[in-house]
C-alpha cells in the first residue's frame, strides 16, 4: 500500500501562487508516476498533470501549461505542483494520486489517491 498526504492548499488572489505537495509512504517502490487532479465544484474530476518517476518526464493540461509545474524530491518522496497565475477557474480540491503502470492521463490508472486539498482563487 501508498499512502498520499497533500498539502500546501488555500485562498489565494487571481495572478497569485500555491505550491501544493504530495509526500508518498509505504511501498513507494512500486510507483512509476504520480499525478495531480483537481475536482471544481459540480465539474468531473479532471486530469492537471503528471510525472514519471524514473525520467521526470511531465505532461499537463492544455490550460495549465506555462502556469504550472510538476516537480519532486526523490529523497522525500514527494511531488510538488507549483502554481502560478492562478485563475479563478483553477479553483477546485486538488488530489494527488500515484500509479504503477500506465502513462498517467486518466484517473482510472492511480491506484493510490490523496485526501484532497482545497484551492480557492478570488477574483
Amino acid at each position: 500500500q501508498v499512502q498520499l498526504v497533500e498539502s500546501g492548499g488555500g485562498l489565494v488572489q487571481a495572478g497569485g501562487s500555491l505550491k501544493l505537495s504530495c509526500a508518498a509512504s509505504g511501498r513507494t517502490s512500486s510507483i512509476i508516476g504520480m499525478g495531480w487532479f483537481r475536482q471544481g465544484p459540480g465539474k468531473e474530476r479532471q486530469f492537471v498533470g503528471t510525472i514519471r518517476w524514473s525520467s521526470e518526464e511531465t505532461y499537463y493540461l492544455e490550460s495549465v501549461k506555462g502556469r504550472f509545474t510538476i516537480s519532486r524530491d526523490n529523497a522525500k518522496n514527494t511531488v510538488y505542483l507549483q502554481m502560478n497565475s492562478l485563475k479563478p477557474e483553477d479553483t477546485a480540491v486538488y488530489y494527488c494520486a500515484a500509479r504503477r503502470s500506465g502513462y498517467g492521463l486518466k484517473a482510472y490508472e492511480y491506484a493510490y489517491w490523496g485526501q484532497g486539498t482545497q484551492v480557492t482563487v478570488s477574483s
